[in-house]
């Protein structure tokens, strides 16, 4: 069980004072409970009523990398769809109170990869990207990108002897993707870790909408089959749920995607590393190994 960080508790105490829906009623504590995540701190709070709220607290160096009001209107939007539970307050500074899932249980690699599983996920990715909602929030990958370059440079830390070359290539692909493949800005998670799936009582839910914006859809569904470990079934299943069979032309969109997503966060990862260190250059190198495997694939089906 992850330890609960002392300087956290007069902020968790003082968020689950200032709402009025929980300050109508009695405020006595009854349990805390850190739950995971890479960057925030997270706590499931128990009052003494039976209520049970989740407590978030920005991480150190966050606000470097997220643009918390951008994070809100995507929150309150997947509130309001019901895709991520009832927001109850969202500070400026990324602080966040929001009501607990009954029965949660946190999606792993495994439990996404079930085949009822993935037609929920599916579901969840569709409602979202077919809102018809604009919410003015940009999630262009290539300049976000530059920002996490330009946060490495600025912090010394060493990129990978080929990385220009690896660059390169994934330039190529990008203007590939633009050049055959038709694509719209919609509402976009971003970041579908497994973590951030949680199965309530019959309802699969998307949560922590920190990198959400608008984005080509595609990335949405790429990144959920790299983090589920999904194998060509499963991601044959999932996009057939998504929109129906998949083209060849959509095959290469989703393979391209995934080079996206590997390359997005290995940049996010190297720009993390003087907060949280070796972790994530461990996890940078992995992204970056699976990134060139992408990039090899992508190369030998268009040579086909």
């Amino acid at each position: 069980m992850l330890r609960i960080i002392e300087a956290d508790l007069p902020q968790i105490y003082k968020l689950t004072e200032m709402v009025p829906e929980i300050s109508a009623g009695t405020r006595e504590v009854s349990a805390i409970q850190r739950l995971g995540g890479l960057t925030n701190h997270t706590y499931r709070v128990s009052l003494v009523t039976g209520n049970e709220y989740v407590v978030r607290i920005p991480g150190p160096g966050t606000e470097a990398l997220i643009n918390r009001s951008d994070e809100k209107i995507s929150t309150e939007l997947a509130s309001r769809l019901g895709i991520d539970t009832k927001l109850l307050y969202f500070g400026e500074d990324g602080s966040k109170l929001s009501c607990y899932i009954k029965n949660a249980i946190t999606m792993t690699a495994e439990l996404m990869r079930k085949p009822e599983v993935i037609p929920q996920i599916a579901d969840v990715l569709h409602k979202i990207h077919y809102s018809g909602v604009n919410t003015g929030v940009n999630f262009d990958v290539f300049d976000i990108a530059a920002k996490y370059e330009g946060i490495i440079n600025e912090h010394h830390v060493p990129m990978f002897a080929d990385y220009n070359e690896t660059k390169q290539a994934v330039m190529r692909t990008r203007q590939w993707v633009q050049k055959h493949i038709r694509t719209k800005l919609q509402p976009c998670h971003n970041d579908p870790l497994c973590e951030n799936w949680v199965m309530g009582t019959n309802k699969l839910f998307l949560i922590d909408w920190e990198y959400a914006g608008m984005n080509d859809g595609m990335w949405d569904l790429a990144a959920v089959s790299i983090e589920a470990g999904y194998d060509e079934h499963c991601d044959q299943q999932l996009l057939a749920a998504y929109s129906g069979a998949a083209s060849s032309l959509e095959s290469l969109h989703f393979l391209a995607s995934k080079i996206f997503v590997d390359y997005l966060w290995t940049l996010w990862a190297k720009a993390r590393v003087p907060y949280n260190r070796q972790a994530m250059e461990d996890w940078a190198a992995e992204r970056y190994s699976r990134l060139k495997k992408f990039l090899i694939n992508f190369a030998e089906e268009l040579a086909l």
